[in-house]
């Protein structure tokens, strides 16, 4: 008996190792098993008409090749030539090498059976892997024994050997042990071999991480282990992992995606993919699976968390599908349909799809559906909250018409039934619905739909009462709704808040918090800055509430820095800017808010915001503050007492000697300041107003433009007033604006300002050299309204009487 491993296994082809396992007494190899040609012993041994036996295979091969060849037809063995290729199977010897294989085979799979469990070293651990990987490649019978002696549980022992190198063989000789054999993946489903192989999955080594995804691949091929694989938590996240990996090798992704899609034949693992973001399996069953398949992927994509690239997908793959099943009369098909709809409706790009899907008519005939096939009241708020969503992307709703009768979602029954529904409804749903104004009033071609429609039902008292809502998200909606309506019913807006008790203080408590600047805060302050700014009974309760003093407090909060910043501060400011230059347009007919300009120095203040750079806003308003602020120095100017002249001088004027008083106000006469009198010439506000003529938003030049014209008014020194705007070096950008024509209302302001400069007959005569002056004056007498053509000829008169330009603006200085 010799002493060896079969003689077809090569123990040394894997490394350079020259050892050999501990020998058993197993029988020889006789000469007669061996074929002549592969020299390795027969399967199927044939014997040709000389009596030489080969392997079929073999033997074959050789008559191929010397046909193709052109030789004559000989035996490779003795060389003389064949009169047939016929074979003849040699079955005596096959069965005698079979037997042979057999106990041989035995006898091997015993030495390797103790290889693995004396705890052997590596070298000869792993070459009793390699013989295992031989034998079951060899036959199928062979896995039945390797099965049925128990092999099997020994070789999935080796996994927690601590050598790389016998891990990595260990999990290959499963993989070849399982490959075609149901019975062993049924083995290897016992106990906690599916887990150890899954930990593989994660380890740092990327050879193991190959073979076990290999391994994995194969054992996924059966559906009893296809469960077993996706029940070992994090298996399925970390083959999802390494389908999107840059790191892995192509061949391992794609071995773990075929993974993948072997454990898609069990539902759970569908679950768990979507749950990891491989979504596609549940919304394939979305879109072919049977009713119930379809109803329990639905649901439960409405409670996956999703990103706004994977809804917009979700909602062109079966966007469709979910519209469809949210139509069906079955409640519980309707509450997934509609669950799934809200989770992707959230993003403005997929609600535009679902939009296209034609989600609206449903939806809309769901929310106002009543009697036995109405929806229950938690599905309602549902619907509400899709349709918010889909509100919210900016779709053009007037031209989505809901029913045969050519409705839209802004026809005015449709916002009267929808105010119905806020008013008869819980919170939670009021929400929404007031949600859904908001996004009907976010744009300005359906807003005055929603006005019209408001004021038609009267329904301002009722969404006002929503501000003092103790749910804050109520709250909010309700404000941001108001928001969006004052620019356009701020009047009514306004006689409501003054009408009603509370809800004008509950604004003003909500901007009062300090806690951060909050979206509700900038809402409400939005509001009240939207609302008519000339109305004397909202200013005067304003002031009552102390509305003011705390605008001011929040503004130097802000400007000083010490308000924590967040994405509301600019509106914020913008809003409390606005509501606080309330107070400029009533200063001639409420004491209180001359009283309280004064105290805290608004002028000063608006004069500061006039530098908040990129807030064009704050910069327009203040400049505006600053015109009106300007317009009452005439008024608030304290003129001096001239002397009474004596009795000689009042018989004898030439005897008397006029009276000079000096400090005085150059453009107003009387003593000013920019405190008490809001004179914008000291304050040095001049400087300031200058600069912003050279703004690229035109709203913020007008402004700045029109607090300017304020020092060449009728009622001031006009020769004063153009003096002061030469040192400021105001000149030349008023008249880059005449010439820029940017807007009519700048046109018509810089003419009017142009031609009261130009009757200073120095500046006149500079400026007649300057032909674009000239031509924009004509423009503006050409294509000017009326009363700015009569103004641009006169301002052209004083061009034409003096022809140069040069060195006035230093004389005049």
């Amino acid at each position: 008996m010799a002493e060896s491993w079969d003689a077809s296994f090569d123990p040394g082809s894997q490394s350079d190792e020259s050892y050999q396992l501990d020998r058993t007494h197993i029988e020889p190899i006789y000469d007669a098993f061996v074929c002549p040609l592969t020299k390795q012993v027969m399967r199927d041994p044939v014997t040709l008409e000389n009596g030489q036996t080969f392997e079929r295979e073999a033997i074959e091969r050789w008559f191929k090749e010397c046909k193709e060849s052109g030789r004559k037809l000989v035996c490779p063995l003795t060389q003389k030539e064949l009169k047939s290729t016929d074979l003849n199977p040699s079955m005596a010897l096959r069965n005698t090498i079979e037997e042979w294989t057999t106990r041989n085979d035995a006898a091997q799979l015993d030495i390797a059976r103790r290889t693995l469990s004396q705890g052997n070293p590596e070298h000869d651990i792993l070459q009793a892997l390699k013989y295992i990987q031989h034998i079951c490649q060899k036959s199928r019978s062979n896995k039945h024994v390797v099965r049925t002696t128990g092999l099997i549980s020994m070789i999935v022992d080796m996994l927690k050997s601590s050598s790389r190198r016998v891990r990595c063989k260990t999990l290959e000789t499963l993989r070849i042990v399982a490959e075609e054999d149901s019975d062993n993946k049924e083995v290897m489903a016992e106990g906690d071999t599916v887990r150890s192989i899954v930990k593989f999955l994660s380890h740092e080594q990327s050879k193991e991480r190959e073979e076990a995804v290999s391994l994995l691949y194969e054992l996924s091929k059966s559906e009893v282990l296809c469960e077993k694989i996706g029940s070992v938590n994090g298996a399925i996240l970390l083959l999802v992992g390494m389908t999107s990996s840059n790191s892995e090798n192509v061949p391992t992704v794609e071995k773990a995606d075929r993974t993948l899609e072997n454990l898609e034949k069990c539902e759970k693992n569908v679950l768990q993919m979507a749950e990891n973001g491989r979504l596609q399996p549940l919304l394939t069953r979305i879109l072919e699976g049977p009713p119930e398949t379809k109803l329990s992927m639905a649901a439960f994509l409405g409670e996956l968390v999703l990103g706004n690239d994977v809804k917009l997908h979700v909602a062109k793959t079966v966007g469709s599908s979910l519209v469809n099943i949210m139509r069906s009369g079955n409640v519980q098909s309707r509450e997934a349909g509609l669950k799934a709809l809200n989770q992707i409706s959230s993003c403005e790009a997929s609600a535009k799809v679902l939009i296209e899907a034609g989600i609206l008519p449903p939806l809309v005939k769901d929310l106002f559906a009543v009697g036995a096939n109405q929806l229950p009241m938690r599905l309602k708020e549902v619907s509400a909250t899709v349709l918010a969503n889909i509100v919210s992307s900016g779709y053009d709703f007037d031209s989505i018409p809901l029913g045969p009768v050519h409705q839209t979602l802004v026809s005015e029954d449709i916002i009267h039934n929808l105010l119905h529904l806020i008013s008869n409804t819980g919170p939670s749903i009021e929400c929404k619905l007031l949600q859904v104004l908001v996004g009907l009033t976010n744009s300005p071609t359906t807003v005055l739909n929603v006005v019209a429609a408001i004021k038609s039902s009267g329904a301002t008292i009722s969404l006002i009462q929503f501000i003092e809502a103790s749910q804050k998200e109520l709250r909010l909606a309700s404000l941001k709704l108001l928001k969006n309506l004052s620019p356009n019913m701020g009047q009514e807006l306004a006689d409501a808040l003054r009408g009603t008790a509370g809800q004008l203080g509950t604004l003003i408590k909500v901007i009062s918090e300090n806690n951060g600047i909050t979206e509700e805060q900038s809402a409400a302050i939005g509001l009240l800055a939207d609302l008519p700014e000339r109305d004397l009974g909202l200013t005067r309760q304003l002031l009552d509430e102390s509305a003011f003093e705390l605008v001011i407090s929040r503004v130097f909060s802000i400007r000083h820095g010490s308000t924590r910043g967040s994405r509301f501060v600019t509106p914020f400011l913008e809003g409390l800017v606005q509501v606080l230059a309330r107070l400029t347009f009533v200063l001639a007919d409420e004491p209180k808010a001359l009283a309280l300009a004064r105290e805290h120095n608004l002028a000063a203040l608006f004069t500061d915001l006039l530098q908040s750079n990129g807030l064009d806003k704050v910069q327009m308003v203040s400049a505006m503050a600053l015109e009106n602020l300007s317009e009452e120095s005439k008024r608030l100017t304290v003129l001096p007492e001239l002397p009474k002249p004596g009795f000689c001088a009042s018989i004898f004027p030439c005897f008397s000697k006029p009276s000079v008083t000096t400090g005085l106000c150059p453009l107003h006469h009387g003593t000013c300041s920019m405190k008490e009198t809001f004179c914008l010439l000291e304050g040095k506000a001049v400087g300031k107003l200058v600069a912003c003529l050279d703004h690229t938003n035109e709203k913020v030049v007008e402004a700045a433009l029109a607090a300017l014209c304020t020092l060449l008014d009728d009622d001031v020194d006009i020769e004063q007033g153009v003096t002061v705007l030469c040192e400021m070096e105001g000149i030349k950008p008023i008249l880059e604006v005449l010439r820029e024509k940017r807007t009519e209302i700048l046109r018509q302001r810089a003419v009017w300002a142009v031609e009261r400069i130009l009757r200073n007959e120095e500046i006149a005569y500079e400026i007649s050299g300057d032909p674009n002056v000239s031509t924009a004056l004509v423009d503006s007498f050409q294509h000017g309204d009326y009363r700015t053509r009569q103004i641009a000829e006169r301002a052209l008169k004083h061009v034409d009487k003096i022809p140069n330009f040069s060195g006035i603006f230093q004389k005049i200085g």
